[in-house]
């Protein structure tokens, strides 16, 4: 596996990409990516800081021709830009929006050009690097993980074989940023090398999902998280059909899949994996609890973890779940290593204390976490969003389901969560409110 295809579209007139209700072929996505490519300037490292999917695949292709390595935060702000200017002194910012590249010299993505004329699809070497993708460490610090494109390349085409998405010309629409490895696998490579079309818008609302979604031609595909999808079915009216559903980033309660199912008239399958080890294994959520690994990715017990390695693993990592193996592919999750909560003796987790949280009428959002420091004698908090009760009322009801002692020290009533674009509520936000309702934080 020597070099491998940037695109797998056998036409130069297939359709790589929607973009703003235009369909781009892959002769104009070439030739846009290769004017990019010339405008790059002199460093080695890139920061691809666009909010439209299809520039940021143009971007990550103009990289992959130049031989440029993407640098892949899980946010971008000024200290973030500072770690990454000490990382690789060379990078650079390549922008579609108007937010300031932080201290790091800027590009602005050009237009595409008016002539494109005959591409020929180029040959990437398997060992290229594509991208850092950079993780937060237990102190904040980034931690940054290497991608090669031979990796990524047998990543999603194992996710394609997985989703029966294999030999479709397919559209796939995310409610994911493409920054993030869950986006850039299933939103961006996975059309990229399995014959697809992304699609560069990334809508919010339930109405701009709905909208999307049925501008497009079928089958078409909706990559999206446990959040978004609890938004879009409280949402009226109801969304169109899909041809399947992809989830990921937090576990799915199954009534959640089913009502999605139903909604969506397709099958919801659900991705597991990490940043560190990308793509692991998918499941069908109303089908069963066992997740089914990727070919040749293997689970191994040691060193009182679980490790992946095999496939399309860049090297052996240890996964921070608590895993069951069923068999040499199955697998059950019993949660995270880091989810854990003893107090007084007895044991419970954040995910289970969180699902009551949730489960209680006048409850729209909310969670269970840990405070740095043990909190009150080892206590959790929780955060919540219930406008029609009172944190009296909230407790007793929790009082009701879960044992005293997990009880939440405090428990913050807020209007909305400080939840991040994939869905999930970022450690330091919840600390930073917990600070500031005890007064140790800035007003």
């Amino acid at each position: 596996m020597a070099a491998l295809p940037l695109l797998s579209h056998s036409s130069p007139h297939s359709v790589v990409a929607w973009h703003r209700g235009r369909a781009v072929t892959r002769n104009a996505f070439l030739a846009h990516a290769r004017a990019l490519a010339d405008a790059f300037p002199a460093g080695r490292h890139y920061l691809a800081n666009c909010q439209d999917r299809y520039h940021f695949a143009v971007c990550l292709a103009a990289g992959l021709l130049s031989g440029r390595i993407g640098l892949m935060p899980s946010t971008f702000n000024a200290a973030v830009a500072a770690q990454l200017a000490e990382f690789a002194s060379d990078a650079f910012v390549v922008s579609d929006g108007d937010e300031p590249p932080q201290g790091l010299p800027l590009l602005r993505m050009p237009p595409p050009p008016a002539e494109t004329g005959e591409q020929d699809v180029p040959a990437i070497a398997a060992d290229q690097t594509v991208a850092w993708v950079f993780t937060s460490g237990s102190t904040g610090a980034p931690v940054p993980h290497r991608k090669c494109w031979g990796k990524l390349v047998r990543n999603v085409r194992a996710e394609a074989q997985e989703l029966g998405l294999d030999d479709t010309a397919f559209s796939v629409l995310g409610t994911v940023p493409p920054q993030h490895m869950y986006g850039i696998e299933s939103t961006v490579l996975l059309p990229m090398q399995c014959g697809g079309a992304l699609v560069a818008a990334r809508p919010f609302f339930p109405a701009e999902v709905a909208a999307a979604l049925a501008a497009l031609p079928r089958p078409r595909v909706l990559v999206t998280t446990p959040f978004h999808l609890g938004n879009l079915l409280a949402a009226e009216p109801s969304p169109p059909p899909a041809d399947l559903l992809v989830s990921a980033t937090a576990p799915l309660d199954p009534d959640l899949a089913a009502r999605a199912e139903a909604a969506f008239a397709c099958p919801l399958l659900e991705i597991y994996g990490s940043t560190e080890t990308s793509q692991l294994a998918t499941r069908r959520t109303t089908q069963g609890i066992d997740w089914r690994l990727f070919p040749d990715v293997c689970l191994d017990q040691h060193d009182e973890a679980c490790w992946a390695s095999g496939g399309h693993v860049e090297q052996p990592m240890p996964l921070a779940d608590i895993v069951e193996t069923v068999d040499a592919r199955h697998f059950r999750l019993l949660g995270r290593n880091a989810d854990l909560v003893n107090v007084a003796g007895k044991r419970s987790s954040l995910a289970y204390l969180s699902r009551q949280l949730l489960a209680i009428d006048g409850v729209e959002d909310g969670a269970f976490f840990l405070p740095e420091g043990g909190g009150e004698l080892g206590r959790p908090a929780a955060l919540a969003v219930a406008p029609t009760l009172s944190a009296q009322q909230l407790g007793a009801a929790l009082r009701a389901r879960i044992d005293p002692v997990f009880l939440p020290r405090p428990l913050i009533l807020l209007a909305s969560l400080p939840r991040n674009a994939t869905g999930k509520l970022p450690r330091d936000a919840c600390q930073a409110l917990y600070l500031r309702y005890r007064g140790e934080g800035r007003p």
